[in-house]
């Protein structure tokens, strides 16, 4: 039980340590060799990394639709969880008897939204393209948050509700391929400055390791009462 207990007390740990690091390294990208590279003159920082990166990559407006477009899959995973809980709800007939996870999965969900508004009117690095003439907020890129804060979170509730490991498996290593790809494609498509994937990448580390902390907290609560219970 203490081990449990420690366990989790690192995983918050690990989950502060992220969210401290995404906050510098913010911070550094508002501060830090901060040039007018931008279209309209906008500024960006890291102007050097982010010049060699868009220049090394240019930029694709083909693969920019193109992962525009396969990015709604993320929205129709989050549907999908979404109704999980409530066929449960209404089985149940009691919030309070819904599956944890999926609760918690749903606050996560809020918290990712909270997020990616809160960097569209706190604009740190505007993209370093027009997209429909308008410039638009780049970071952190809300593409990469979304993809590496859903298809991980998703991969672990494969774990609950998927029986069959091998077809668990499968599935795992699709929603890997799947996000890692879409990553990458947003790399490449040049749509987004370098150091704005690399926010993404940070800040969906300190969400996903923030939920499963909070996931692994609740469970270990509900066994400790269960266990009282009999």
């Amino acid at each position: 039980m203490k081990e449990e207990k420690k366990k989790i007390q690192n995983n918050f740990i690990v989950a502060a340590g992220l969210l401290v690091l995404f906050i510098l390294y913010t911070v550094a990208i508002m501060f830090v060799d901060v040039q007018p590279i931008g279209p309209q003159g906008s500024s960006v920082g890291f102007a050097e990394v982010n010049q060699y990166f868009h220049t090394l990559f240019g930029v694709n407006m083909l693969l920019y639709s193109i992962t525009d477009w396969l990015s709604i899959a993320v929205l129709f995973i989050m549907f999908g969880f979404a109704m999980v809980g409530l066929v449960q709800l209404i089985k149940r007939k009691s919030l309070f008897r819904v599956d944890s996870s999926i609760l918690v999965l749903g606050g996560f969900y809020v918290l990712v939204f909270l997020a990616y508004l809160f960097f569209e009117f706190f604009v740190v690095n505007y993209r370093p393209v027009l997209i429909e003439g308008v410039l638009e907020a780049s970071y952190p890129s809300s593409t990469t948050m979304l993809m590496m804060c859903i298809m991980p979170t998703a991969i672990m509730q494969f774990h609950h509700l998927i029986s069959s490991k091998g077809l668990r498996n499968i599935v795992n290593i699709l929603c890997g391929i799947y996000a890692s790809s879409m990553v990458i494609g947003r790399v490449l498509s040049g749509v987004h400055w370098f150091t704005d994937i690399v926010g993404g990448i940070l800040l969906s580390a300190t969400l996903v390791m923030l939920y499963y902390s909070t996931n692994q907290l609740v469970n270990s609560k509900a066994n400790r009462s269960s266990q009282r219970s009999r």
